[in-house]
């Protein structure tokens, strides 16, 4: 399975607490600054971005008139997202939510006439796809499957859908798939004769996600049972966006997957193949790269299929390039030679240019390439773009910066636009602070850049403590975004200065800079982070350096381990939530089987490599307080993991917290949870970081 990578930045994990603290107002340093006039802006509050309605996925009809995008709201007491969509016309007016999202809805899209928008919805108690008129007010039922359907597309003429299905792969009805299922039900017994065994949060049951012909009827909703274009394939196709397309008549589809077999989970090598929708065995077009090949896309007028490809195996953070060629995979050909990863590729409508994202030091922006010379030319400035499409000319896109959430933008015959308004009104009353970015030289004396941001209300003349927040990936770089997870403000409504470093290893600087990591987790990362530092006091003296804590997850929360044997000096307090205390032990236990790129090879044949960077190596040198946090269903990072580093704290009685999350992941969803997960935080670093006295 083509699987995420395994540390995303900003990634944390949620904890429950027995007694959840006011929700009213954050733990702030004693310094905080923030003006007592009713009438003034306030910072971020932990509530405010719990509760914030979340953008995304702009679909454009076909026409170009209209875009039907997806909104996350909030059920406090139900500490769940909701999922809706809202339509808005591309000429202006106001967006308005579509009556059917009160049944839950995601994922939509318009059929090809632009008189139907399909989706997905649980609102039958399984996973299925559904289908309302443009207007949105009454949602019939499309698929009648046994289980869940987790993604789809439309074919061209609107006959028929390709779905993808997880399935046992030695069945050849899914009614034999649904009678397996329940008869494991019968039973807590699992067995495995391969890995992988877990996956992020789940121990997996064997079934591989294969995508499924399913006709449509005059009405537009499932005729007949769907037939497995994958039949007995031992592969699996990820539901995203990207992973798979068919093309303009209807005739072929095209995807991306890994065929090793027992083999797949210990190598990065995934191929594009091509089946026809009447039947036939799928064609591996591919097979000669042994880096991973993906996202492939037909150009609108069928003739032409682009791909992206990353030229070695497990290297993680391995560039991807456009590939072009003709429909049937013929005459490849490599567009791009870019010291950038292109992501997300799609045609645009004209068929002469091709859109990818990518990081581009610090931001992730949208380009354009050219289908024929490769050049590249950028469509957005600085924040992070999301997803996008383009129909009939018209171009919609999910732009987020540090001072604003996501919102969709439409391009059409001039500058862009804004068309949804989510969230305005609590906008309107928050200091939200610029982050303000510098570089200075880091390893190798090469240039490495971050951001400093000052406290919401900063008055010009005081000093204030500071939070030193470090990313996780370790290949995913801190991005002018709006997150959910680690978001900067939240630290600035609460007093603190708010420091963050893309040190080597971030993408967005090159292939070389994030080459640079690999076998080098713990020192040159580490030596950009205390020359960052250092270069942020210096040129920031409003930062009370004396009162700061370092603040990581996931990689993130490895290095804090890291700091705390080997630059444990500036800080009066550490916080670890989902981090490494034995690298060798990760390796070997997480769901991810070929993650040891990062450091070469198994533990047991580069030991002299692992031992260097091994935070539990330097564990007699911890001194100062740590606070870990860490969730049971955190299969990316194991629990024992955090579990070893309290322990250690514990053991040399250094003042430790433990923060147990039961029911979350690698990551904190639930929006209670994460509330009172980010107040365990923020009381540990505010009882550190107070001024004598």
């Amino acid at each position: 399975m083509m699987r995420s990578r395994w540390m995303a930045a900003c990634a944390f994990g949620t904890l429950i607490l027995a007694a959840a603290p006011a929700l009213a107002q954050q733990a702030a340093p004693a310094a905080a600054a923030v003006s007592a006039q009713p009438s003034a802006p306030r910072g971020l509050s932990l509530k405010d971005l719990a509760m914030m309605e979340r953008v995304s996925e702009p679909r454009v009809s076909p026409d170009g008139r209209q875009i039907v995008y997806a909104v996350r709201t909030t059920d406090w007491d139900g500490n769940k997202g909701v999922n809706g969509l809202w339509l808005a016309d591309v000429a202006g007016g106001e967006p308005r939510k579509l009556a059917i999202s009160d049944g839950g809805a995601s994922g939509a899209r318009w059929a090809p006439d632009g008189g139907a928008i399909y989706f997905l919805s649980s609102r039958g108690g399984s996973n299925q796809v559904w289908r309302t008129d443009a207007a949105g007010m009454a949602a019939a039922q499309v698929t009648t499957l046994p289980f869940d359907v987790s993604g789809f597309r439309i074919a061209p003429d609107g006959r028929s859908l390709v779905l993808a299905v997880s399935v046992f792969v030695d069945c050849d009805t899914l009614a034999c798939t649904k009678t397996r299922l329940d008869e494991r039900g019968k039973s807590t017994i699992q067995s495995y004769d391969r890995l992988p065994l877990r996956d992020f949060d789940h121990w997996v049951d064997t079934r591989r996600t294969h995508l499924f012909h399913q006709p449509l009827n005059g009405s537009g909703l499932g005729g007949g049972e769907p037939r497995d274009l994958m039949a007995g394939l031992d592969a699996d196709v990820s539901a995203g966006d990207s992973s798979f397309d068919i093309s303009p008549d209807g005739r072929t589809l095209v995807y991306g997957t890994q065929t090793q077999g027992t083999g797949e989970a210990f190598t990065s090598n995934s191929d594009v193949f091509r089946v026809s929708l009447g039947g036939g065995a799928p064609v591996n077009l591919t097979e000669a790269n042994r880096g991973p090949d993906g996202n492939p896309v037909f150009s609108p007028n069928g003739r032409q299929l682009a791909w992206l490809s990353a030229p070695r195996e497990n290297v993680g953070g391995d560039q991807a390039a456009v590939w072009l060629a003709n429909a049937d995979g013929s005459g490849a050909r490599k567009l791009t030679d870019w010291d950038r990863g292109a992501g997300g590729l799609q045609w645009r409508t004209d068929g002469r240019s091709l859109l990818v994202s990518a990081p581009d030091e610090g931001q992730n922006r949208l380009f354009s390439v050219d289908a024929r010379s490769g050049r590249i030319t950028p469509l957005t400035g600085n924040g992070t773009v999301g997803a996008y499409e383009e129909k009939a000319g018209v171009l919609a896109y999910a732009h987020e910066s540090f001072v604003a959430p996501t919102q969709i933008f439409v391009h059409a015959n001039g500058e862009p636009r804004q068309i949804s308004h989510q969230n305005a009104e609590v906008l309107a009353q928050l200091d939200l602070p610029k982050g303000e970015a510098f570089t200075f030289d880091g390893w190798n004396n090469e240039p490495v850049q971050g951001w400093v941001f000052k406290p919401a209300g900063a008055v010009e003349g005081r000093r204030y403590p500071a939070v030193y927040l470090i990313h996780g990936g370790p290949k995913s770089p801190w991005t002018e975004s709006f997150s959910y997870r680690w978001n900067p403000q939240t630290y600035t409504a609460a007093g603190y200065a708010v420091v963050m470093i893309n040190f080597h290893g971030s993408p967005g600087y090159g292939q070389a800079f994030t080459d640079a990591i690999n076998d080098h987790w713990g020192d040159r990362p580490l030596e950009d982070l205390e020359k960052g530092w250092a270069a942020a006091l210096a040129n920031n003296p409003w930062i009370d350096g004396d009162r700061a804590c370092a603040l990581g997850a996931s990689y993130g929360g490895y290095m804090v381990n890291m700091i705390a044997g080997k630059w444990n000096g500036p800080w009066r307090c550490l916080v670890n939530h989902a981090g490494v205390f034995d690298v060798p032990q990760l390796m070997n236990a997480m769901d991810i089987g070929n993650f040891i790129w990062e450091f070469g090879g198994p533990s047991w044949e580069r030991k002299a490599v692992y031992d260097a960077f091994n935070p539990e190596a330097f564990v007699g040198d911890w001194k100062k307080p740590m606070l870990v946090l860490h969730g049971s269903k955190d299969f990316r990072v194991p629990m024992e993991q955090g579990l070893a580093t309290f322990s250690a704290l514990q053991r040399q009685g250094v003042p430790s917290r433990f923060v147990h999350v039961p029911d979350e992941n690698h990551w904190v969803l639930k929006p209670r949870t994460w509330v009172d997960w980010q107040q365990e935080i923020l009381d540990w670093v505010g009882r550190y970081t107070a001024p004598a006295g």
